[in-house]
């Protein structure tokens, strides 16, 4: 057997649940994805995605075999005419007995928003195209988590296709390559498609850390591949960040690196707040991977101790929304805080269910808390569209035979329209210059 095979039995948690009775028959679980093997020219650029990099800037992202290939990115608004050309920047690791392709990382811009732009990796192979998200609003993000690389993840991609969305954005777990290396090249060529055409803002989840005790630090792979606008927004880390697109602010936290008050996440947090200006950016999204709000008896208690370290601090800043994944299902809350329901507080929303191999999380605490909405364990995906400074309109859509069924559906005012911002904001300025 394959050492990376070992390793995968060894850490490998298989977990079982129990059937409960719905109004919904849920299909059976789908098999892993097969790939067979596609020999290319080893200079061809393979698995490209895309990534916001600060203002009017994106960051394109490709593998080569080749380690002699160029980080350069040809790039235009007509199809075979480049009229700019950027250089980029490489990298590899190796992770036991798996070495990597070259990873190339190039920041292409100053771009005009909401442009359709054609692009060329590596001054070969195929050309790309792109689109730039609008300035203003409405904007529309796909929202999807823990995808791994199933029949389910398939028809999840699929439908996420068929949205008109301007970002992705990923709570967490995204190949489940579980320490088998060559499962993030496979899970790179699967999502190709629309990440090479719509920027893909991710969060590291449990799956991405794959540390080994005292042989390899966690989230090598991850941090290797999926390079997000960390130093474009103050952070010094790849597992937090934060961006802004349209007349959003969306924070991006890491569920797996230390966030108390003494360390360096929850400082940058406080940073990073304090730059908000929600005259410019009137939502505020906060993205993490394990859920504080879950009635779900799968991962029970184990955002707690973020929770109570962040919660006031999100709360005084008056987030909108908070998305997480971890659990397989999905669930929508009121606004609410402090564990109780709070008309100033943030819309929790679990969107784990993009189609893992694990499989759905289907047993739930009964009777459900004063404020759980919404909930289902099915595979699917949401769409937040952010209409103006003041409504936003959230879908969940099912994954229910292969046609996408909009399941769960609200519209929600800002916190800013309500006037919550306005009342807090003493509360958050105190928070703030504390040391």
């Amino acid at each position: 057997m394959e050492p990376n095979l070992i390793l995968t039995a060894l850490f490998l948690i298989s977990a079982a649940f129990t059937v409960v009775t719905a109004e919904y028959v849920r299909p059976q679980p789908r098999k892993d994805l097969q790939f067979p093997w596609d020999p290319k020219p080893s200079s061809q650029p393979q698995q490209v995605h895309i990534s916001l990099a600060g203002d009017k800037h994106m960051r394109v992202t490709w593998v080569t075999g080749d380690r002699s290939a160029p980080s350069i990115v040809e790039y235009g608004t007509s199809s075979g005419k480049y009229s700019s050309v950027t250089q980029g920047e490489s990298t590899s690791y190796s992770y036991l007995m798996y070495k990597s392709g070259l990873i190339h990382h190039t920041i292409i811009g100053p771009l005009e928003h909401g442009t359709v732009y054609f692009y060329r990796c590596g001054g070969q192979g195929p050309e790309f195209q792109l689109k730039t998200p609008a300035a203003q609003f409405p904007i529309t993000f796909a929202v999807a988590g823990d995808l791994g690389q199933t029949g389910w993840t398939k028809s999840t991609l699929d439908h996420i296709d068929r949205c008109l969305y301007d970002v992705h954005l990923l709570p967490g777990d995204l190949s489940y390559a579980d320490y088998v290396q060559s499962r993030w090249d496979t899970f790179g060529e699967l999502v190709q498609p629309l990440a090479s055409a719509r920027p893909w803002m991710v969060t590291q989840g449990n799956h991405e850390k794959e540390s080994i005790p005292f042989f390899k630090d966690g989230f090598e792979s991850y941090n290797s591949r999926w390079k997000m606008p960390y130093e474009e927004s103050g952070s010094s880390s790849n597992l937090y960040y934060s961006f802004e697109v349209a007349g959003a602010h969306i924070i991006m936290l890491g569920s797996y690196t230390d966030y108390d008050e003494d360390s360096d996440q929850y400082r940058w947090l406080k940073a990073d707040l304090s730059k908000v200006d929600r005259h410019k950016t009137p939502w505020l999204l906060v993205l993490f991977h394990v859920p504080w709000y879950n009635s779900n008896k799968a991962h029970q208690g184990e955002g707690d101790s973020m929770m109570a370290a962040i919660e006031p601090l999100l709360y005084a800043a008056s987030v909108d929304i908070m998305f997480a994944g971890h659990v397989h299902a999905y669930e929508r809350s009121k606004r609410v805080n402090s564990g109780k329901s709070d008309t100033c507080g943030a819309v929790h929303i679990t969107i784990g269910d993009g189609g893992n191999r694990e499989g759905l999380a289907q047993r739930y605490i009964h009777p459900s808390p004063e404020w759980s909405v919404f909930r289902e364990a099915s595979f699917g995906h949401g769409e937040l569209k952010i209409v103006n400074s003041t409504h936003a309109f959230w879908t969940w859509h099912r994954n229910d035979d292969d046609e996408p069924v909009r399941s769960d559906q609200f519209w929600m005012t800002s916190l800013v329209s309500s006037g919550c911002v306005a009342e807090r904001r003493h509360e958050l300025r105190k928070i703030l210059i504390s040391p």
